[in-house]
């Protein structure tokens, strides 16, 4: 059965910054902080240089997300991603966001990913213009809005990051539910949710901290 994504607003702590030696145990402390989206970037050292996880790593939470109530939004940083959808699908994805950059098929990918079961999100790069996902609208379950450039986590947010949203979100409309990832902090949230973001991706500021659930509990309460 599909786990559909909140439209409330919601903080998404992204594992791409956690430590890899004690996942599950970062992953149940933020969840139990009130985490209930995990984001997981994969990154295939071609559409952007690093390297990061794969489907066993997200079915290796798989369990811990969804035995607490969570969703797993998986987010495709990969070339040609309608390739690889399945098997996120069977690791446990409960929504996948692909690049609308990253390959030359969007319709015969968001289809693919429905049919495996999972939400179907686009994400566009800084330098894609918001009106890029008119012709995809009204077939998604979310829009993702980098602010930051793909590939690293720790970068400083793109000031006219805000600006990019409320675009976006006139785009998709209200049924959409807008994320955005990149330099996601304290300061920058209150910002972003006041231009039309709805989901929080938050890496280094979460799992980045001494204290991830503390740090989890900071960005919600700026909100």
């Amino acid at each position: 059965m599909t786990r559909a994504l909140p439209h409330d607003v919601q903080v998404a702590p992204s594992i791409l910054s956690a430590d890899y030696a004690r996942l599950g145990d970062q992953v149940r402390t933020v969840m139990e902080a009130g985490a209930r989206v995990i984001h997981c970037d994969v990154m295939d050292g071609h559409f952007v240089p690093p390297i990061t996880i794969g489907p066993l790593i997200v079915g290796a939470i798989a369990d811990e997300v969804h035995g607490a109530g969570g969703l797993l939004d998986v987010h495709l940083m990969i070339e040609r991603p309608e390739h690889q959808v399945r098997e996120f699908a069977r690791a446990g994805a409960d929504n996948i966001t692909f690049h609308y950059e990253a390959t030359p098929h969007v319709h015969y990918t968001v289809n693919t990913i429905r049919e495996a079961g999972c939400q179907a999100g686009v994400a566009i790069n800084p330098g894609t213009p918001a009106e890029t996902l008119s012709e995809i609208a009204g077939h998604v379950d979310l829009a993702l809005c980098m602010s930051v450039n793909p590939g690293w986590g720790g970068q400083r947010f793109i000031p006219a990051s805000p600006g990019k949203l409320e675009r976006v979100r006139g785009v998709v409309g209200a049924d959409v539910v807008v994320e955005v990832d990149g330099g996601i902090d304290e300061e920058t949230s209150p910002t972003v949710v006041g231009a039309g973001a709805t989901l929080l991706v938050a890496g280094s500021a979460v799992f980045g901290s001494p204290d991830p659930a503390a740090a989890y509990r900071r960005i919600v309460d700026a909100l």
